[in-house]
Parts: C-alpha cells; sequence; structure tokens
C-alpha cells in the first residue's frame, strides 16, 4: 500500500471515529469503535470495520444507526477531511473485539480457579 494511501486510511479511521462518537448516543448503540478502515485505490469507496461493546439490543441497534446515518456521517467526515473524494463509507461489524473480550473472560476465570493462585494465596 502506498504511503498516502496509508496517511487517507489512518485520518479517515480517527475522523469517524470522531464523527461516531459525536452523533451516535452512547446509551442506544452501546461503545462504537472503529477497529481497521480499507479504502480502495481511487480513494472512492471505503469498508469500515467496527467493533459494537453492549447489550445483544445496544449492538442490533448500533448497526441500525450506523446504517440509517450513513450518509449524514460520510458528510461529517468530508467536512472534516479535505480529499477530492470523499470515499462511499460502507460500515462492516468486526466480531474480534467481541471474541477477544471472550478469551480474556475465559482466561480470567481459569485464572481465578486456578489450583496455583490458592496455594498461592495461603502463603501469604
Amino acid at each position: 500500500m502506498s504511503l498516502r494511501l496509508e496517511r487517507v486510511r489512518e485520518l479517515l479511521k480517527r475522523e469517524i471515529g470522531e464523527v461516531i462518537r459525536r452523533e451516535i448516543p452512547l446509551d442506544q448503540a452501546g461503545l462504537i469503535t472503529v477497529t481497521d478502515v480499507t479504502i480502495s485505490s481511487d480513494l472512492h469507496n471505503s469498508t469500515v470495520f467496527v467493533g459494537i461493546l453492549g447489550t445483544a439490543e445496544q449492538r442490533k441497534r448500533g448497526q441500525e444507526l450506523l446504517s440509517e446515518n450513513r450518509k449524514r456521517i460520510q458528510g461529517l467526515v468530508g467536512q472534516g477531511i479535505v480529499l477530492k473524494y470523499t470515499p462511499h463509507l460502507r460500515f462492516v461489524v468486526d466480531k474480534s473485539v467481541e471474541r477477544g473480550n471472550r478469551v480474556l473472560k475465559l482466561l480470567n476465570e481459569l485464572d481465578a480457579s486456578s489450583p496455583l493462585n490458592e496455594t498461592a494465596s495461603e502463603d501469604y
């Protein structure tokens, strides 16, 4: 990937995250984070990978709000970043954040029930 595309990608990632933070209510949609952005070489299309933390209902509503507000988010990003073309945004939910949290939770549960922990705490 060219240096210019990489810089535009990082700029889009930061600006889209800010717009989402300002425009989409946390209580309705949970915490929405932009995990990655891919952009076509002609800068016309962009895929935005988002992680949504919250209840199942909040995650579903977050996806709906991103879909419903896509054009508005795209317009606000276009105002915040000066490019010849504002790329067409497509939002995709990135499940890696959810999977990572599940793995961390399992590791914490294993660590808490480990016999080594119980004997180590008895020594102190």
